[in-house]
């Protein structure tokens, strides 16, 4: 990948982390302001960690997104309330995952009943993000996710991938999108420099039943950190540098997740940006 290039992405970078109790310390003493903040949302704590994490990073002036799955709404005054809290705190981009809470919190089965909500409420946010999904969904076809990224088009304005450590894979999944006439940008979601003993330590402190469903999970993803030679964000961006630096790809930038090693995140891309003379 052409240094112009590498630093555009790594100049358009949004850091996902969790609502853990040191986070906000993390957040102020790595992240500069410019860069904006995604904070998750748990169906075993609820809504309120990701809400108070925002309120809180947002007075301290970053842009911050949080996630609002659908499955964890209780019902329409929930969304409601929800969306008048967070606009008070300055929030103008929102994301909106299904979610994973099982059975859900309320009607909401899927991000698109939600997102039609907001419609109708006069569209609060000036961003609403949806999940894309380059592997494929574990209880979901492919062939489905892409319809419904296809129903959800007028109502979102852009998409965040879900890991994926396969560029040929990524590729794949944008032309296939694009091929479809799915049009909204894209931030690739990849994963920042992870270690692997400190992943571990991170799905252990998410509590037991949640701890238990991240690794069923993401068993694989140990494997690739654990890979000779480790797991290199760089080299994943390098192999996919012809997609993504395409104009007809619309990537708008990455999706790092730092699970919570946002230090070691920060320290990476400033370490790039600085060997491509930044």
């Amino acid at each position: 990948m052409g240094a112009e290039t590498l630093r555009a992405l790594l100049a358009r970078v949004r850091y996902e982390v969790l609502p853990a109790r040191a986070t906000e310390e993390k957040v102020l003493a790595h992240v500069p302001r410019d860069v904006v903040v995604t904070v998750t949302a748990s169906p075993v704590k609820g809504l309120e960690p990701t809400l108070t994490l925002t309120e809180r990073l947002a007075a301290h002036g970053y842009r911050v997104v949080p996630h609002v799955p659908a499955r964890l709404l209780r019902d329409d005054t929930h969304l409601k309330d929800v969306t008048e809290r967070l606009r008070a705190a300055g929030v103008d981009d929102l994301f909106v995952p299904a979610g994973d809470a099982d059975p859900p919190a309320g009607p909401y089965h899927g991000a698109l009943p939600v997102l039609r909500r907001l419609s109708e409420l006069g569209r609060p946010f000036a961003e609403l993000g949806i999940t894309g999904y380059p592997e494929s969904h574990p209880l979901i076809h492919d062939d489905i996710t892409i319809q419904s990224m296809w129903d959800k088009r007028t109502h979102a304005t852009y998409i965040v991938s879900n890991l994926c450590f396969d560029p040929r894979v990524l590729g794949d999944w944008i032309n296939r999108i694009r091929r479809r006439d799915v049009t909204l940008p894209v931030y690739v979601g990849v994963a920042g420099p992870v270690q692997r003993t400190k992943l571990l330590a991170m799905a252990t402190k998410i509590g037991v039943g949640e701890s238990t469903r991240f690794l069923a999970k993401h068993a694989s993803w140990f494997l690739r950190f654990a890979a000779p030679g480790g797991y290199v964000p760089e080299r994943l961006l390098d192999r996919g540098a012809e997609v993504f630096t395409r104009p007809s790809a619309g990537v708008a930038g990455l999706h790092l997740f730092t699970f919570n090693q946002i230090a070691e995140t920060e320290r990476w891309r400033r370490a790039v940006l600085d060997r491509l003379g930044a």
